[in-house]
């Protein structure tokens, strides 16, 4: 019962941070097919997201962050690399941001049944930092959408991270 009172509250809280935020640079998380009542899965309530190693490039590391939505959610487009990303370790930040890097304008469906999923490559010549959580902000093709979404796994980071935009499946 708790923690159903909670989502509803996240969804609520979203809710009204959406209704307030119909300025420019802001995106609605529409849906794709357009006039659905079912909340958006690209709404950071909606979706959940788990970092996982990645085949390592000559000269860095990779971790892929893939998104995820049950069932019951509005399909949602996304674009680019997110933003405003965040890495921590056991609650406390770690200090490092990530850039970005790649087509920023490739629209890519995300929702039920259509995972999708993005890149964080470190430099391997840096000493890297121990995370486990990150937090990132998603982009839709008008812009930031409202709220902040989280993703845990183990990761290291450093100086010079950047992430990659927002590609289909898992």
């Amino acid at each position: 019962m708790m923690r159903t009172n909670r989502k509803i509250a996240a969804v609520l809280a979203a809710t009204v941070v959406l209704a307030g935020t119909a300025g420019a640079g802001v995106s609605q998380a529409s849906s794709p097919t357009g006039g659905s009542v079912a909340p958006s899965a690209c709404r950071p309530a909606n979706h959940t997201a788990k970092i996982t190693e990645a085949t390592n490039s000559a000269g860095h590391r990779h971790y892929r962050v893939t998104l995820t939505a049950p069932r019951g959610y509005e399909p949602c487009r996304l674009a680019g690399s997110p933003t405003d990303v965040r890495f921590s370790h056991r609650g406390s930040d770690t200090g490092v941001t990530a850039g970005r890097y790649g087509s920023q304008r490739t629209v890519v469906t995300f929702g039920p049944g259509h995972p999708v999923h993005f890149d964080i490559q470190v430099p391997n010549h840096r000493r890297g930092i121990r995370a486990n959580a990150a937090s990132f902000t998603l982009r839709a093709p008008g812009g930031q959408i409202p709220g902040t979404s989280f993703a845990e796994g183990r990761l290291k980071v450093a100086a010079g991270t950047l992430v990659g935009p927002v590609e289909r499946g898992a």
